[in-house]
């Protein structure tokens, strides 16, 4: 019985979400990799040791690579668990599947967590900032002679059907002194956004700033660069990746919690320490991941993670100034009811 009631719950969850982001990125060299998983293989007596299972938000390219060399350096077999990663398919998706019970603990945009619990009630609370602001940005190219947003009125935009970007724009578009009509969005698949960029059928296409170095490279083949423009130095400063898990899991297992997110913090700062050494773990992991790619994506990725944010409020926790205003755009693009009360979608308790 409660198995077929996390299924019609994860069903449920994964209609009622069907309007939330999708990751804008090409899935690349990795988008063969259904599943990915990492066990560590130092000898612990079985009774010492806790299989826990992790969902990420999307496939394991290089900005995963905390995670992924976290376990190789033995920091989750410390606090006593053997932890299998696998890929997501969207912030949606995990959470939906936390919700349904496939998996211990995940990672998801922190949008998604507020729209699962404001439209469907889903059980998942996030117990962790990961990004203390959102990597939402345009990719522009150099030779276009965009130089920022108040650049883009009558200009293309590509993007992918459901994508966050899309529906965040108008308060960037307020924020720039900019009309968001006069801009002419052209619907593609997400996988060819990048090409139509590169090739000049569009002006500019969104993704997530972490993702500039590959994209770049793709761009400098054709002579071309990739110039970024940043949602957030419109002032769209928002919480985005956060570590979530149920709410049974939580009260079941309160213990777990706390010595996940303590191995976990561990890998973010050894990560951010050793960026060249992360990546060579996480390749080993994850072949399909190029070096270079990797050394580019975490390098962007954690300059999310370790900021001002962090350093005022600490790793792992969220300023309240901010986490209301993020809710406040996320009610506004997903018509959700502007009175939710974001402290029952988070739980800092369980934080080192």
């Amino acid at each position: 019985m409660r198995n077929e009631k996390r299924s019609q719950l994860t069903g449920k969850l994964m209609l009622t979400l069907c309007k939330h982001t999708n990751r804008s990125m090409p899935l690349g060299s990795v988008a063969s990799a259904a599943l990915l998983s990492v066990t560590m293989a130092l000898p612990v007596a079985a009774q010492e040791i806790q299989n826990v299972s992790f969902i990420l938000d999307w496939i394991p390219s290089g900005e995963m690579a905390a995670y992924y060399s976290g376990v190789a350096n033995g920091f989750f077999e410390e606090e006593g668990i053997n932890l299998s990663i696998s890929r997501g398919y969207g912030s949606s998706d995990t959470v939906a599947k936390i919700a349904g019970g496939v998996a211990d603990f995940g990672i998801a945009d922190i949008a998604a967590v507020f729209t699962g619990r404001a439209v469907a009630q889903a059980p998942v609370k996030a117990i962790s900032a990961v990004y203390t602001h959102s990597p939402h940005s345009l990719f522009v190219l150099e030779s276009s002679g965009i130089d920022g947003f108040d650049d883009l009125e009558g200009k293309s935009i590509a993007v992918s059907a459901g994508n966050s970007h899309r529906l965040y724009f108008p308060a960037v578009a307020e924020r720039s002194g900019i009309d968001a009509d006069k801009i002419k969005w052209v619907t593609a698949d997400a996988s060819s956004m990048a090409a139509l960029l590169i090739a000049k059928r569009v002006d500019a296409a969104p993704f997530f700033s972490i993702h500039e170095y590959y994209q770049n490279k793709a761009a400098e083949t054709q002579g071309e660069k990739i110039k970024v423009l940043p949602f957030v130095e419109a002032g769209f400063a928002i919480y985005s990746t956060s570590v979530i898990a149920t709410e049974e899991t939580l009260e079941k297992d309160p213990e777990l919690a706390k010595k996940f997110l303590s191995a976990l913090q561990k890998s973010l700062v050894w990560a951010n320490d050793n960026i060249d050494e992360a990546c060579d773990l996480h390749v080993a992991a994850v072949p399909e991941v190029a070096l270079d790619d990797c050394v580019g994506s975490l390098t962007a990725m954690l300059a999310f993670v370790f900021n001002d944010s962090q350093e005022e409020f600490g790793l792992g926790r969220f300023g309240q100034d901010r986490l209301d205003f993020t809710y406040k755009q996320v009610a506004a693009a997903q018509d959700l009811a502007t009175d939710f009360d974001t402290s029952t979608a988070i739980d800092e308790s369980y934080l080192p």
